[in-house]
C-alpha cells in the first residue's frame, strides 16, 4: 500500500488533476483568406466596398493575377467578421493560416530567412502588412511547416504576431 492510498487511486487521481503550462503549444498565426476574382473592370473595387463602413479593416493584402482571374489575398484585424461578410457577400474564398513575424532591426529580411534556412522552413509567399501594430514593419509568411517556423524565428528572438495583436487597421 502506498502512502495516500492505492496506486490506482493516486493514477486517476493525477491523471483528473488540472495542469497549467507558462506556454502554450498553439503556434500564434493570423488568418488570410484568398478570394477568387473575375478578370473583370471594377471587381477589386466590389470586395474592398464590401468592408466599407464596417469596422472591419485588411491590414494587409497582395493581388496575383493568374490566367483569367485574380486571387486577393487579405488578411483583416478582424477575420471572423470578415469571413462572416466575405460569405454574406458571395464571395469565393479559401481561408489559411500564415505566420506574421515583425522585422529586426539590423539585418532584417535575412535575420529571418536564415532562421527559416536553420529550421530547413521553405517560404512559400510573403508580403508586408499594410499597418505596424507596434510600430515596426510586420512580414506575413507562408511555410510549409508554421509551427517549426515560429519556433526557430523565436529561438532566434523575432516577435511572431498572432491576430490579436493586429489590432484595429488604418483609418479610412
Amino acid at each position: 500500500m502506498f502512502p495516500g492510498g492505492s496506486l490506482t487511486d493516486r493514477i486517476l487521481t493525477m491523471a483528473n488533476d488540472s495542469y497549467e503550462t507558462t506556454e502554450s503549444f498553439e503556434t500564434p498565426s493570423i488568418r488570410q483568406f484568398s478570394v477568387f476574382l473575375e478578370d473583370k473592370v471594377g471587381v477589386l473595387l466590389r470586395l474592398f466596398r464590401a468592408f466599407e463602413g464596417s469596422s472591419v479593416h485588411i491590414v494587409a493584402m497582395s493581388i496575383i493575377q493568374v490566367s483569367d482571374c485574380s486571387i486577393a489575398r487579405l488578411i483583416c484585424d478582424d477575420a471572423d467578421t470578415a469571413k462572416d461578410m466575405l460569405e454574406t457577400r458571395g464571395f469565393s474564398f479559401v481561408e489559411s493560416e500564415l505566420i506574421a513575424v515583425e522585422i529586426p532591426h539590423g539585418q532584417g529580411l535575412m535575420s529571418i530567412c536564415s532562421a527559416l534556412l536553420t529550421g530547413e522552413v521553405n517560404i512559400d509567399y510573403a508580403y508586408p502588412l499594410i499597418v505596424r501594430p507596434q510600430g515596426r514593419a510586420v512580414l506575413a509568411i507562408c511555410t510549409d511547416d508554421p509551427a517549426t517556423a515560429v519556433q526557430v524565428l523565436k529561438s532566434r528572438q523575432c516577435c511572431v504576431l498572432s491576430e490579436n495583436d493586429l489590432g484595429p487597421g488604418p483609418m479610412r
